[in-house]
Formats: structure tokens, sequence, C-alpha cells
């Protein structure tokens, strides 16, 4: 058994190395074919001085050996769990959160068409060492089963979450559409209990137009006609398409001002981020992607945007993470927005899956993404150009009259209509 068990972590050490080498040209290449002079690379000499020196398996193969020989509980000799768990203590190395191992079913579960998935239907987000539920997604069988916004998920069909990724996460709750999934659910109010969800086909609904509540209020609870509303729940392939319909609809009808929400968005597609951005902006860089060499991919806006002149105020709340902290600090740093909310969460690096020969795959981190400014998402997050601490619209004690975050949005956009200013400026009001 030891010597298959060895030739399986070289077999996935030599997985992994092929995938570092070939990631680095799947950075460079990626799109350019379609975004003409938005993706701009600048690009320094790459260190080829990494030096390199044979590893000896050997005391591995010894180990694995004496365990078979000699070790008393032999029940916990299973192949496949020393399997596991070799590769698991070689990813755990690296400590990055966004390199993990995926099994072959789990992975295989993953797989679906563009636009639907098929699982409980909610988002989840990483927060210390506990996946927390970000916001079911309405009509979904997660929020039919009561899941909430906050309720942290301690297990999943027995197993412990602890120290998972978002994304580990993910696919680990997805399945086959009728299918079962206990979670073990601890609530706001501390209440522990298991929910056994049956998965379905999950409809994703990324652009909306109707703001909580059915429509907008100021702070003085009168309805606000003039300030268009698109909530971006996340990226994806038709995110662009749908953005660019609502945005000039709002022009076209002499909408004051524009509120982007993305309270609560874990990202999606990159290109789609950027096409997103790009409706706003004019010219300036949208984004900065740097690999592991130095080597830097700047995106940039192209001329002739969708919707270069209504104001905008951008939401964002703890959950706001990955694509919707791009689009948030592309519009904050290029002027064209004021941010309003918290601090997002902090997401910034690439992340792409790799095929192994077992039918798992090996998620790798290849790069990390900077603000137009050069600085640093992951682990810091956008800072709101004005902090507002309210419940978000997925939180129980929510109440869209009451939505404070909303209000001073429209707040600063009025403010701008008074002073005819056509642009907000990212310094806030």
């Amino acid at each position: 058994m030891h010597r298959v068990a060895t030739s399986v972590i070289l077999a996935l050490l030599g997985a992994v190395l092929l995938a570092f080498v070939f990631t680095l040209g799947y950075v460079i290449d990626e799109g350019r074919g379609d975004t003409g002079d938005r993706a701009q690379q600048q690009t320094s000499p790459a260190d080829d001085s990494t030096g390199s020196s044979e590893i000896d398996f050997s005391t591995l193969d010894q180990i694995l050996e004496i365990l078979e020989d000699d070790y008393v509980n032999t029940d916990n000799l299973d192949q496949q769990s020393l399997y596991d768990a070799a590769i698991n203590g070689l990813i755990d190395s690296l400590a990055d959160t966004g390199t993990f191992y995926i099994d072959p079913l789990t992975y295989q579960l993953s797989i679906g068409p563009s636009g639907t998935f098929e699982g409980i239907g909610a988002t989840v987000q990483q927060v210390g060492d506990e996946i927390v539920i970000a916001r079911p997604i309405e009509g979904s069988p997660a929020e039919a089963m009561g899941i909430l916004s906050g309720d942290v998920i301690l297990a999943v069909d027995g197993e412990s979450t602890q120290g998972w990724t978002v994304d580990k996460a993910v696919l680990r709750i997805r399945g086959e559409k009728g299918t079962e999934v206990t979670l073990t659910i601890r609530h706001l109010d501390d209440v522990t209990e298991d929910i056994t969800i049956v998965r379905d086909e999950i409809q994703l609904q990324s652009v909306t137009t109707t703001p909580p509540g059915g429509v907008l209020f100021d702070d003085e609870g009168t309805q606000v006609t003039d300030v268009a509303y698109i909530r971006i729940s996340e990226f994806s392939q038709r995110t662009p398409e749908e953005v660019e319909e609502a945005v000039r609809e709002a022009e076209e009808s002499g909408k004051s001002g524009l509120i982007i929400d993305l309270r609560g968005n874990p990202g999606g597609l990159l290109q789609e981020t950027v096409d997103t951005a790009d409706l706003f902006l004019d010219e300036g860089t949208i984004l900065i992607e740097v690999a592991r060499d130095g080597t830097e991919r700047r995106f940039s806006a192209r001329s002739g945007g969708a919707a270069l002149n209504i104001p905008i105020v951008v939401l964002q709340d703890a959950f706001s993470a990955s694509g919707s902290e791009v689009l948030a600090a592309a519009l904050q740093d290029n002027g064209r927005a004021t941010i309003v909310g918290v601090n997002s969460f902090g997401k910034g690096t690439v992340n792409i899956a790799r095929e192994l020969r077992d039918g798992g795959a090996l998620f790798v981190s290849i790069a990390r993404w900077l603000t137009p400014e050069g600085v640093l998402i992951e682990g810091v997050g956008i800072t709101p150009d004005v902090e507002v601490i309210t419940p978000s619209p997925f939180e129980p004690q929510y109440t869209p009259e009451e939505d404070a975050q909303i209000h001073r949005a429209i707040e600063h956009l009025r403010s701008l209509q008074a002073s005819e200013e056509s642009v907000p400026s990212s310094a806030g009001p």
C-alpha cells in the first residue's frame, strides 16, 4: 500500500508543479483575442534564478511502511484517507486559502450549465475559521428551510467546516437536484440545529432593478422616484448586458442618480466584472493583476461607456467580495462613484481549477489583484468613503424603510444635484 500511496503523492506533486508552470501562461494569454485595448500588459523580466533541488521521499515511504507493519489501529490505515491526508498536508503547508484540493465526486457535482447550478441556493463567506451564510437566494430551498444571513455552517453532513475555504464549502454543499444535504447551523441567537435541505436547480439572476421593499425611501420615509437602483448579486456571463440595459433606461428616463448595490455580492467572472466597470468609465485603469513573477496585467477602460455622466453611489457590506471589490475600487479610484457602507471582505486572488488525473481538481491561486491606485485587495478590502453601519437586506432585522445606507446614498445624490456636479468625487461628501 505504501508504494501506491507514495506514487500517488509523487504524481500529485508533479501535477502541482505543472499547474504552476502552465498557470503563468494562462494569466498572460487569457483574453488577448477579445479584449481589444482593455488589457494593456506591462511586463517585467522574470526571475529565473529560483534554484531547485530534488526531494527525497524515502522517509515518507519508510513512515508508511512502518505504519502498515506496526500501527495498532489498522482501521485508520485506509488508503483513500492517507491519500487525502497527504494531499491536504501538502497544500496546507502553503498557508493559502485560495489553493486547495477537491475530490473527484465533489468536483464533478460542481460542474453545471452557465447561469445555473444544483444546490441549496445560498452564497457563503469565510469569516475567520467559520463559513457564514452571506444570503439565501430568493425562492431557493435554503430560504424555504429558514436559512438566514449570518447563520454559521458548523458542519456539512456531519463533517466539521472548521478551517474550510469558501470554495471548499460551496463544492461540498452543492450536489445533484433531488439529493439531500444536512447542515449544522448556528443561528444569530446562538441556537444550533441540523437542517436537511433537498437540493434543486438554482437559476441565478445577477441583476435586478427592484430595490428592497419594491421602492426607494429617503430618511423621512418619502418614496424616491428620481434615483435609479441596480443590485448586482454576482458577476455572471449576462451581467454586463443586463447592467447596460438598466443604466441606459435610467439615463433615458432622466434619473438624477444611480445606486449600485453590491451588498452580499461574492464576486464571479473576472472579464464580466471588468466589462461592467467599463460601462461607467471613458478612460483609466480598472484593475491591475500581478502574477507570481511580478508581471503586471493592466485592465484599462475603453472610450465610449454606456453611462458616463450619471452620478453613482456604490453600496457595499462586509460580504462584498472579489469581483464586487474590483468594481467598487475601479469606480472609486477613477472618481466615478462614492462608496457608502462598511469595509468590504478583502478577497483579491485569482484562482483557477486544474483538473487532476484522479478526476478531482486542484484550485490554485495564480495572481493577486490591485486597485487602480495599486493597493492590494487581498486581506485589506475596499474602504468606503462614507461609513454607514446598518443591517443588510439579507438579515432578519432589516426593514427597507430604515435602510440607512440607501438613505445616505440618496442624500449624497441629491446634494450633487443641488450643487450641479455631474460626476461625484471619490473623496466622499
